[in-house]
């Protein structure tokens, strides 16, 4: 591999990591208290690395760089490119929050750009060691946003409960990976990829070792039964934070799950797929359940967001059936689009709780949102098609992201994913309940506070924005479902 390939393939990465280290250093001589030069200075490197991205899916091309351990591929720069557009939204919705909270520091724009780095890694890694050097730079910049109110007791016992529970995380799936390492030898993703599919010798350790790998990953996903520290996290972190959390890495896990899984295990796949049956049931189970009980919206978003893992779980679980791929590019296409979709609705949720919120007021219990159709008709309009979406009702997203997964299912034939698929859809039904009820709240109940609701420009804008895309993507789906088609089939082609 020559040298210029080798630096073009993460020139992305070298520029967001020269934009970080100039951003902590700019902040250092700001003194307006609203970080406009840092936070301008953030969404301008968000925006030029959504659209190098852009251009290199585009491009269509895959290469290897780094003596192979990092890769260039549609799939990767698909992802990356979402999540550069979904961190640049979610900095619009936190500055005046973070502003009223004595949060807008340098440091949250800084941990930002570092969380995203991280992010970008994750995606394009061809080695074990490249993702975990990806993941744990995401993982600790996210502890530390988590924690970045220091002075509200709730935030830092989040903080704690992440940290201890991420950290054990990130020991199961090390272990994981060092058992496939043991077994295969090599900590590159395809030449475990050959080794398993010529016969690897120690198949009993690779099955212990994808048993790691699964419950690592299903931590990072957040599905059960490994999703404990989601709704305390969810709950206690500044909703800034939260979002931060919920939003873009949420891609980063999809990434390394095929990264592993996909393209480095796709030998083991009966074993592995029979794991995340059961997450995915777990999940839905626990998630729709749980988020009946409810009251606090953060809390109900994060019960939410372990049923949504779920369902794009089936969607991963049904890649090869009867040993053969032939579904593969349909499955893991629809879980992809299902993880965009997510993303989207997610950061309309969240970002909604944080215009609701005021100085000293969190707006985050279900009863808040009482009588914002009076308050404000268009708002309400918005969480509508938000809530829609998480619920799966047409003409939104969600619908479309999961009657895709489920028409993946429904496609294989087989009679284990047929009642899968009748099992989401019941669970989705009586998942449904807890939004229609904060939509209910909004538009039926009386508004404790009538007073108008305020927001900057550029909240407004963007929140109406984010509400049309969620509406567009569920009425004309094909644009976005045709690029993650065409991102895992030229992945997995090269």
């Amino acid at each position: 591999m020559n040298t210029q390939m080798n630096w073009l393939a993460v020139y992305p990465e070298i520029v967001l990591l020269g934009m970080s280290c100039l951003v902590a250093l700019v902040d250092l001589f700001v003194t307006d208290p609203r970080r406009t030069p840092t936070y301008w200075l953030t969404q301008l490197t968000l925006a030029v690395l959504a659209g190098m991205h852009f251009s290199y899916f585009n491009a269509g091309g895959t290469v290897y760089a780094m003596q192979g351990m990092v890769v260039s591929d549609p799939m990767g720069h698909l992802l990356a490119a979402f999540a550069a557009v979904a961190t640049i939204v979610t900095l619009v919705y936190a500055r005046p929050y973070a502003e009223s909270r004595e949060m807008l520091k340098g440091e949250l724009f800084t941990l930002s750009l570092l969380t995203y780095l991280g992010i970008c890694i994750m995606v394009s890694a061809n080695n074990f060691l490249v993702i975990y050097l990806g993941l744990e730079l995401m993982s600790l910049s996210l502890y530390t946003l988590v924690a970045l109110r220091r002075d509200h007791a709730v935030s830092t016992e989040a903080a704690m409960k992440y940290f201890v529970l991420g950290a054990l995380a990130s020991g199961f799936l090390l272990y994981g990976l060092s058992m496939m390492y043991g077994a295969t030898g090599s900590l590159s993703i395809p030449r475990v990829f050959e080794v398993i599919s010529t016969g690897a010798p120690n198949k009993s350790v690779l099955i212990f070792g994808v048993v790691f790998v699964v419950a690592g990953l299903g931590f990072k996903l957040g599905a059960a039964p490994f999703h404990m520290w989601v709704p305390d996290v969810y709950q206690g972190a500044p909703t800034a934070a939260t979002l931060l959390l919920g939003g873009a890495p949420k891609l980063a896990a999809f990434a390394i799950t095929i990264r592993l899984l996909v393209e480095g295990m796709l030998g083991l796949a009966v074993d592995w797929q029979q794991m995340l049956i059961v997450l995915a049931v777990m999940s839905l189970l626990v998630g729709n359940l749980a988020a009946i009980a409810q009251t606090n919206l953060k809390r109900m978003l994060a019960y939410s967001t372990i049923a949504q893992m779920g369902f794009m779980l089936l969607g991963l679980a049904s890649g090869v059936v009867n040993n053969n791929t032939l579904s593969a590019a349909n499955a893991y296409s629809s879980a992809m689009f299902y993880a965009v979709t997510y993303v989207l609705t997610t950061l309309g949720s969240f970002g909604m709780i944080m215009l609701l919120s005021r100085q000293g007021h969190e707006s985050e219990q279900i009863s808040d949102l009482a009588g914002l159709a009076k308050r404000s008709p268009w708002y309400a309009l918005v969480m509508t098609i938000f809530m829609f979406s998480l619920a799966g009702i047409p003409p939104t997203a969600g619908f479309y992201a999961k009657l895709s997964v489920l028409q993946a299912l429904v496609s294989t034939n087989v009679q284990l994913y047929l009642w899968l698929a009748v099992a989401a859809v019941l669970v989705s039904l009586v998942g449904a309940f807890y939004y229609l009820r904060v939509i209910k709240v909004m538009f039926f109940d009386e508004p404790s506070d009538r007073s108008a609701l305020t927001a900057p420009t550029d909240v407004r804008l963007v929140m109406s924005l984010n509400g049309a895309a969620v509406l567009v993507f569920g009425l004309l789906p094909g644009g976005l479902m045709n690029m993650c088609a065409q991102a895992i089939v030229r992945t997995l082609a090269s």
